[in-house]
């Protein structure tokens, strides 16, 4: 496909997909934005399907979870929310000065805060690329404030909205990524900075895009990080480098399989309707979209404790993790596990099921010398529940 002009977005995805889409969703029922966050979580689990064809489809995830019986324990309170809009005003007050002295500028001249106002996510996209255009050739500082960038993610667009993106009088473009944890002497959470840090990589990609058709324009690969300092609602900043999380986000996204040949796939009729549907006509939906739970999946989708309690009931190895499931190899179940290291199955010269055997064998040795002092009071006996 080619590239459009205004957006870097390639053409829309053809009406077909669309229609199809729209009743997977159901009659009437809005699609449900994926932003940023969303798809860096979705990045970082490529193989799972489910996820890629309900965010694509715009299914919202967490009112098909609760109808499901597997409601997930997401979202911030109104007062966070307050909170943090509270801050974000103060960061990008006086015209974004302050912002800009977060960066190191203190007197930046003019600075620019052009409207990106439009009708609509294209009209807002295409909005944002003109305003990019336009203060690159000006060569002045610029602030432009919850832009509207768009990338193609297995097919389908998407539309994302940073916080801010700063254009300075050299044509680069920085993004800035306002959090509202605390920096407590001069450093944050190392899982929220890496959070923020996967986040804000998608919009550098996004941007990257309407920067290669935007003459004399480049995209940092740092963006900041602006928190309240210590305990305080005093707005302070850090550069966090996003090159590592960028190539992976990109690498992981061009795995996605395209979101038509997972439709295409689907029964006839297949649709995840929530207020048309019963709960056992949704279990039956989603269950016909392959999934790829982890443990990491609880803390990034609304539907991880439904494809939990499915993995363990079919003794799913993944329920132990990503690396535990990579050591072991052919052996997909729990069973096929605990069978192979008895010696009852498997391959004997399996690299896993040769550690497995030897492991049950140290654990069976260490087990005789703690019961070798107690025999004068009779065989020790293994509570089943260690088997």
């Amino acid at each position: 496909m080619s590239a459009s002009l205004d957006t870097g977005l390639p053409r829309p995805a053809q009406t077909t997909l669309r229609q199809a889409l729209a009743e997977l969703r159901g009659p009437g029922t809005p699609p449900r934005a994926l932003d940023a966050r969303a798809l860096a979580a979705l990045a970082a689990n490529p193989g799972c399907r489910r996820r890629a064809l309900l965010d694509g489809a715009g299914v919202d995830k967490a009112a098909l979870a609760s109808k499901l019986g597997s409601p997930a324990p997401f979202g911030q309170s109104q007062f966070a929310i307050m909170r943090g809009n509270s801050f974000e005003a103060k960061v990008k007050a006086d015209g974004g000065r302050e912002l800009l002295r977060l960066l190191g500028v203190e007197e930046p001249g003019a600075v620019s805060v052009p409207d990106l106002a439009a009708a609509g996510p294209q009209g807002r996209t295409a909005r944002t690329a003109l305003a990019l255009r336009e203060a690159t050739g000006a060569g002045a500082w610029a602030l432009l404030d919850h832009p509207l960038l768009a990338l193609e993610v297995a097919g389908s667009p998407v539309y994302l909205e940073p916080d801010a993106v700063v254009v300075a009088p050299d044509g680069r473009w920085t993004v800035v990524e306002i959090k509202s944890f605390p920096m407590i002497d001069g450093a944050a959470d190392a899982s929220k900075v890496g959070a923020a840090a996967r986040q804000s990589a998608v919009y550098v990609l996004a941007l990257e895009r309407m920067a290669a058709l935007t003459e004399g324009a480049r995209v940092a690969h740092s963006v900041l990080l602006v928190c309240p300092k210590d305990f305080s609602n005093v707005p302070t900043a850090s550069v966090v480098d996003v090159r590592k999380q960028r190539s992976v986000t990109r690498r992981q996204l061009a795995r996605l399989t395209r979101i038509e040949e997972i439709a295409d796939a689907l029964p006839e009729g297949t649709t995840f309707d929530v207020a048309g549907c019963s709960p056992a006509e949704l279990t039956e939906a989603v269950e016909s979209v392959p999934h790829a739970y982890a443990p990491e999946c609880l803390a990034a989708c609304e539907l991880a404790f439904h494809c939990r309690a499915r993995a363990r009931e079919a003794g799913a190895v993944e329920t132990l993790g990503r690396a535990v499931r990579g050591e072991l190899g052919g052996l997909t179940t729990v069973d096929a596990v605990l069978a192979a290291a008895r010696g009852e199955a498997g391959d004997p010269d399996d690299p896993a099921v040769a550690a497995l055997r030897r492991a049950r064998a140290l654990r069976q040795e260490a087990l005789d010398r703690v019961a070798a002092p107690n025999r004068s009071q009779g065989p020790y006996e293994e509570d089943p529940a260690c088997r």
